[in-house]
């Protein structure tokens, strides 16, 4: 439930001072009544304004108008558009107008896929962690956008639907453009952007649904491509093949922190940037466990299996940095690996396949060996109930050893070992 903070004036300090606290809040103003700011889990900051509709009372049913978002207006400007809607409210009453909010939703039935766009940008992402946003604002832009931006949300049809997932599959929105001096943005069609991006829709048109702009979301009725690459996994003969191209690829001077951040993401499971952004401060040797605090499940804590402790080990930490992969100049992590893994799979033969690749092989392979759905659940993160629990158990969770066991092969098969192989269940119970 939403959670209110007392009333003091809105101002630019004010709203610079407002953190996020795990749950969306409002600040109300002192001066205005109803005027606020909407401070969401993700630090995403809103202008609102509410008021009480046809006259006020207090049965009146009340009302909410969302201004627009922090950064894209000022706290000033903000104050200006909340005393316009709070006398238009106001006048609404005494003249039988619609008031502001009826106003809006019905402006909004006639509204194009690109007006409701912008609007789901200031309105409707707002639970979203920010790489999340950036990245699902960008597939839209980039293929609903041009392919559907002048049609009426209203009028939209999953045969319109059905030709836009065809059109983004067959490379109509793909594209490769200069976006500044040294910038170039990169958008991909195919299959597996087709099967993203029509999930974005989808999404766009339920939050369409629920601000009645549309009376239906015409994405469910229309089967949804598959992204085979998604289901991806490598044998052990494969992973070798990975081995073999990173020892090579090192000897040849490749950074090592594309090596190791790769060779990670193959014994852990992990995401892309849960060990590309890895800090030292959430690696716990003694207890053989990464404590992951901000993941795309939340708070996550995943068993290191032994080849994972030895070679996060064997990495020097940067004074004053906590970054496990620091960026090789300047503050943050490092972000290389984008343009370098294109390297390492050429390298290793190994055309399509991906980071998350990596995560599907642990995966699979942890399913090949006899273990449960829940405890390759807990290796890969899906299990976030226990992450409060774990703590004082890791040393002895029957998570740790399904890690070693698990992870062997792997290890194996990516130090050179041809021999290496999945190692049952039964055939480890001592392990």
């Amino acid at each position: 439930m939403a959670r209110s903070k007392s009333s003091t004036k809105i101002t630019k300090r004010t709203v610079d001072a407002a953190k996020p606290i795990g749950k969306r809040y409002e600040i109300w103003d002192a001066e205005i009544s109803g005027f606020g700011l909407r401070v969401e889990a993700t630090g995403r900051k809103t202008y609102i304004v509410r008021y009480r509709a046809n006259g006020g009372g207090r049965d009146a049913p009340r009302r909410l108008v969302v201004i627009g978002r922090h950064g894209t207006i000022t706290p000033d400007h903000a104050r200006m558009e909340a005393k316009a809607i709070l006398a238009k409210a106001m006048n609404a009453r005494h003249t039988g107008a619609l008031d502001p909010a009826a106003e809006l939703k019905e402006k909004r039935k006639g509204e194009t896929i690109k007006e409701l766009i912008d609007i789901y940008e200031a309105e409707g992402m707002g639970h979203m962690k920010e790489r999340t946003r950036k990245f699902t604002l960008s597939r839209i832009r980039h293929h609903v956008e041009p392919l559907l931006g002048r049609k009426k949300v209203a009028e939209l049809s999953s045969l319109d639907v059905e030709r836009f997932i065809r059109d983004v599959t067959a490379g109509k929105t793909a594209k490769d453009i200069k976006t500044g001096h040294r910038g170039r943005a990169i958008v991909k069609g195919g299959l597996g952007a087709a099967a993203k991006v029509s999930r974005d829709l989808s999404a766009l048109m339920t939050f369409a649904k629920r601000r009645k702009m549309a009376t239906e979301n015409p994405c469910e009725n229309v089967e949804k491509p598959r992204d085979n690459a998604r289901h991806r996994h490598l044998t052990l003969k494969e992973v070798k093949q990975l081995g073999d191209a990173l020892t090579t690829l090192e000897a040849e001077g490749m950074n090592a922190k594309a090596i190791n951040i790769t060779r990670l993401w193959a014994l852990t499971g992990c995401r892309r940037n849960e060990i590309a952004e890895l800090r030292w401060s959430e690696v716990n040797f003694e207890l053989g466990c990464l404590i992951l605090d901000d993941t795309k499940t939340g708070r996550s804590v995943r068993p290191l299996s032994t080849a994972s402790v030895q070679l996060l080990q064997s990495i020097e930490q940067q004074d004053g940095n906590d970054y496990v992969f620091p960026a090789t100049s300047g503050d943050g992590y490092f972000q290389g690996t984008g343009r370098l893994w294109p390297k390492i799979v050429a390298k290793a033969k190994l055309p399509g396949v991906t980071p998350h690749t990596l995560r599907h092989t642990l995966g699979s392979m942890a399913v090949s060996s006899g273990e449960t759905l829940a405890m390759t659940g807990a290796l890969l993160g899906h299990a976030t109930a226990r992450a409060t629990s774990i703590y004082a158990h890791m040393q002895t969770d029957p998570s740790r050893r399904v890690a070693d066991r698990v992870v062997r092969g792997i290890a194996a098969a990516l130090d050179g070992n041809a021999s290496a192989e999945i190692i049952p269940l039964r055939e480890s119970s001592n392990g």
